[in-house]
C-alpha cells in the first residue's frame, strides 16, 4: 500500500513539474527569440511532443493560443484521474 501511494505521489509531482515547463515554454513566447534560445530549444525538445498533440484542435481565438492551457488541464485531470482508479482498485482489492 505505502509503495503504490509514494508512486501516485510521484507521479503528481512530475505531473506537475511538467506544468510548471509548459508555463515557462509559454512565457518564452513573450519574449523576442525566446524559442531560439538555449533554453528555448531545450524546452522545445521536452514540451513539443506533448503540445502536438492538441494542434488538430481550434484552441486559437484571434490573437490568443489556448493550446498550452488545455495540455495542463488535461495531464492534471489524467493524473488525477488515475491517481483516482489506482485508489479505488486498491481500496476494493485489499478490503
Amino acid at each position: 500500500m505505502y509503495t503504490i501511494a509514494l508512486l501516485l505521489h510521484l507521479l503528481q509531482r512530475a505531473a506537475y513539474f511538467y506544468s510548471i515547463i509548459l508555463m515557462v515554454y509559454a512565457l518564452l513566447s513573450w519574449f523576442p527569440g525566446g524559442y531560439q534560445s538555449g533554453l528555448g530549444g531545450l524546452l522545445a525538445k521536452i514540451c513539443e511532443p506533448y503540445i502536438s498533440l492538441f494542434d488538430r484542435l481550434p484552441l486559437r481565438i484571434g490573437p490568443l493560443d489556448f493550446t498550452i492551457l488545455v495540455a495542463i488541464l488535461t495531464l492534471n485531470l489524467a493524473v488525477q484521474g488515475l491517481a483516482q482508479i489506482v485508489i479505488w482498485i486498491t481500496v476494493h482489492l485489499v478490503y
